[in-house]
């Protein structure tokens, strides 16, 4: 905005005279101080330590520590009631240990009680604390916000429903809904944090001049600014629960990493690693102070041999788990997609157990209930240890069986529960292994609070585990080395098969640094990385992650990601699947245009271009900036309503009577705002019957004939077709002249880089400046599906072969701008 040299010279008066004032307040106050009474000084002292408090409470580093406190205590807390449920439920199969029913009762009734509770609370307080959360966390992170996940009820409902779960003792974990419950935290204390620092703000309701158009941009960056800072503490919140469970700092920064962003920003780095840190101290301190352990040490410590880990020859065999695990986590995200899907089919069919929350939990909880019950079928998978004691068995250095047999250990060891008199531990570990695996993904399709992360722990231990002891019983003297005798250590296979299959099933590697925390074996750093590393390489190349597929079967709006095993996306081209029929506007758009426009969809934002025949690309006007131009146009018809003829106006009242009258509307059809917003505008501000013509009282009028209505309706219906041609100033139209463009021979990875980078909702796609086509997310997903599926609709056309082989055509590299912007049209058919 141009200002004159008197409002700027009255603007700088205006600005050095309040410094001044602020100056002598100040010195006033500086020389006045020593005269003031003890308690007027008392009082300014306390003054400016408060002011200092605040400034110190709104620190960075803060709230980083308070988000690691908040959640550190509500994963103690959770802990402490999932082993009270869980000692309760004990003790009440206990107490009917007279009889194999009652015991089968008591064991079945409590977690269907439980379950039953956790899903009904969870679905009536907020449906959104169902699942794990990680999914919808990755899709905000990605720049579509579900606010309605991140809400104070979604988190009671989450951690109230998740403790009940937990308690259950269903096959289902903590982790995955920790990151979700990290996340809300961090949410919510953003808005605490709000009321000390300004930076955290972000503001909703802004009063600002009419002409200030430089004031405009900085509150709009401004405003932009502190939004993603808040979207970037979400990942924050996502290692800290992470952390809070496992006690892994390191592994829970570098799981936010991977998982729940694309792109990582290099200024969250200290950020997660600061919060996650304390997070895990607090979680480890409490259980300290509540004297349930003497020190800080590691979540499930382990006693391997440090002199001698492991040898040489038993690297194959780590690789081998590590491809075994692989296949076994591709097949596991298969079948939780396959149980999903048929879900949502009875969902939508309206079945008997789908009608509600209850039926399907309630069945689901007594199949498992009675297939792991201690004296039944569960005798043969160790039914009565928890996911915490099967996994510190599993983790056990000592060597079960001595050809099969598990050797005799004390009733209250936890491996005593793997002593079967009829059946060998390979046969216990395998039918573990095989009912876990469906059990936990039968589970985690359930309506409530779940996660797949210790449930997939577990299963990999289980089955590093068998082979540990199938090693130990084909080796029972170790290996020889230089005269030392080092036998097998059946509890470190179990460690990287825990890693292996969950890297295998979540694709990530931080699995492997969260198990190296998470035990204290640091010895084994090498196996580890091997087996996760080949356990991703396989799972990725045949299944997407866990949570891509909830994503794709949620159908949240997510860019998915490109496999690194397709060599199509460097093939094909922006040009194969961009959107050739474009609506856009010009610089000689009238408002019939625009209105048009607006009605023929729900697009945000619209391309101008100069003129429909150069199609040269000016920039992008939004969409609520279209409205505002139909609000001006209204009014200023409203204004100069002295251009129609003065026999056709009608009294202020009557205008008032007329405009207020809106035909009757169903109560069950409700258009969307946008479309109320353009009906109303075209209605009662372009449709200028309503203002100026008594239409709604001709009826009614006995003096006046059908001949003379006609005539005069007619000759308005000709002055609204003016106002309508006339064509439409973009003065006081806010225009972005630097819309994202893409050319033609963008690579499919590249765009897909670009919108990931950026979080591009859409980008145009320019020849020379001019505009050809659009790419929005939705081209872009079908381009990704289509060019990693065997089955999908190949998008690349059948001449690009010829293209790929080096037949490019004689299609000019460049025109002449001036020949484009004089005769765009002639000149460019010409060329092409």
């Amino acid at each position: 905005m141009a200002v004159d040299g008197t409002d700027q010279n009255n603007l700088e008066q205006g600005i050095y005279t309040k410094d001044a004032t602020r100056l002598r307040k100040n010195g006033h106050h500086r020389r006045s101080l020593s005269d003031l009474s003890p308690s007027q000084k008392c009082g300014a002292w306390i003054s400016h330590f408060q002011k200092l408090f605040v400034l110190f409470i709104g620190a960075d580093w803060i709230y980083l520590m308070l988000l690691g406190f908040v959640v550190a205590v509500l994963s103690f807390t959770v802990d402490v009631f999932v082993d009270l449920f869980t000692e309760a439920h004990r003790w009440i199969y206990n107490l009917a240990d007279s009889h194999v029913v009652l015991q089968y009762l008591a064991w079945v009734t409590y977690s269907l009680l439980l379950m039953c509770f956790a899903a009904g609370f969870a679905n009536i307080v907020s449906n959104k604390a169902t699942g794990s959360g990680i999914p919808e966390t990755k899709t905000s992170l990605r720049g579509v916000m579900l606010k309605e996940y991140f809400t104070f009820r979604t988190l009671v409902s989450k951690v109230i429903s998740l403790t009940c779960v937990l308690g259950s003792e269903l096959p289902v974990g903590k982790e995955g809904p920790f990151v979700h419950v990290g996340s809300v935290c961090a949410a919510l204390l953003c808005k605490f944090m709000s009321l000390f620092s300004g930076i955290y703000k972000v503001l909703t309701n802004v009063i600002i001049l009419k002409d200030s158009q430089f004031v405009v941009y900085l509150v709009l960056v401004c405003l932009e600014q502190n939004k993603n800072r808040n979207e970037e503490m979400l990942t924050v919140g996502c290692a800290v629960g992470i952390s809070c469970c496992f006690a892994a700092p390191i592994g829970g920064a570098l799981f936010s990493l991977e998982v729940t962003s694309m792109f990582f920003l290099a200024r969250n780095y200290w950020r997660g690693f600061l919060s996650a840190t304390f997070g895990g101290f607090i979680f480890r301190l409490l259980p300290v102070w509540n004297r349930k352990e003497e020190t800080l040490t590691a979540l499930y410590a382990t006693k391997y041999r440090l002199d001698f880990p492991f040898d040489l020859r038993e690297l194959p065999i780590f690789a081998a788990m590590g491809i075994v695990c692989g296949f076994g986590g591709a097949f596991f995200v298969y079948l939780y997609g396959k149980i999903s899907l048929f879900v949502k089919k009875q969902q939508a069919k309206k079945s008997f157990l789908m009608r509600n929350c209850f039926f399907y939990s309630a069945l689901v909880s007594v199949l498992i209930s009675t297939l792991t019950f201690p004296p039944g079928f569960g005798q043969f998978m160790a039914g009565r240890l928890t996911k915490k004691d099967s996994l510190i068995s599993f983790f056990d250095n000592r060597t079960w069986s001595n050809h099969g047999i598990v050797a005799d250990f004390a009733n209250d060891d936890y491996l005593a529960a793997w002593k079967h008199p009829q059946v060998n531990v390979f046969i216990l570990l395998s039918v573990f292994i095989i009912m876990k695996f469906w059990m936990s993904a039968l589970s985690i399709t359930l309506p409530i609070p779940c996660g797949s992360f210790v449930p997939i722990f577990v299963i990999g231990a289980a089955f590093g585990r068998l082979v540990g002891e199938g090693l130990a019983t084909l080796f029972p003297d170790g290996f020889n080395v230089d005269g030392h005798i080092y036998h097998i250590v059946p509890g470190a296979y179990a460690v990287i098969g825990a890693a292996s299959l969950t890297a295998g099933v979540t694709h990530t590697i931080s699995t492997g640094v969260i198990m190296m925390e998470m035990t204290g074996q640091i010895s084994y750093t090498l196996p580890i990385l091997i087996s996760v590393i080949l356990a991703n390489m396989i799972s990725q190349s045949l299944q997407p992650s866990i949570y891509d597929t909830a994503i794709r079967i949620k159908k949240l709006p997510y860019l998915p990601t490109l496999s690194w095993g397709h060599r199509e996306k460097y093939n094909i081209y922006v040009e194969d699947f961009m959107k050739r029929d474009v609506r856009y506007i010009t610089l000689n758009s009238t408002y019939r245009d625009i209105i048009k426009i607006l009605r023929s969809g729900n697009l945000k934002t619209l391309p101008l271009v100069k003129s429909a025949e150069s199609m040269l690309l000016l920039g992008s006007v939004e969409r609520a900036q279209l409205l505002g131009l139909l609000k001006q146009r209204m009014q200023h018809n409203k204004q100069n309503a002295s251009t129609m003829p003065n026999r056709y106006k009608m009294s202020s009242e009557e205008s008032a009577s007329a405009t207020n009258a809106k035909p009757l509307k169903s109560a069950l059809k409700k258009p969307s705002v946008d479309e109320e917003e353009i009906t109303s505008l075209y209605d009662s501000g372009l449709n200028l019957k309503k203002f100026f013509c008594s239409r709604p009282e001709i009826e009614a009028m006995e003096d006046d004939s059908d001949a003379e209505d006609d005539t005069i309706l007619q000759e308005i219906e000709e002055w609204e077709e003016q106002q309508l041609d006339e064509q439409v100033t973009f003065n006081s139209c806010k225009i972005d002249p630097a819309p994202f463009q893409l050319v033609e021979r963008t690579s499919l990875h590249k765009t897909h880089t670009m919108f990931s980078v950026l979080n591009l909702d859409y980008a145009y796609v320019t020849s020379i400046g001019r505009l050809v086509g659009a790419v929005s997310l939705k081209e872009l997903h079908k381009a990704i599906e289509g060019s990693m599926l065997g089955e999908g609709v190949r998008l690349r056309p059948v001449l690009s072969t010829f293209r790929d082989r080096g037949v490019r055509g004689t299609r000019p590299e460049t025109i002449a701008l001036h020949q484009l912007l004089e005769h765009p049209l002639s000149s460019c058919a010409h060329n092409i």
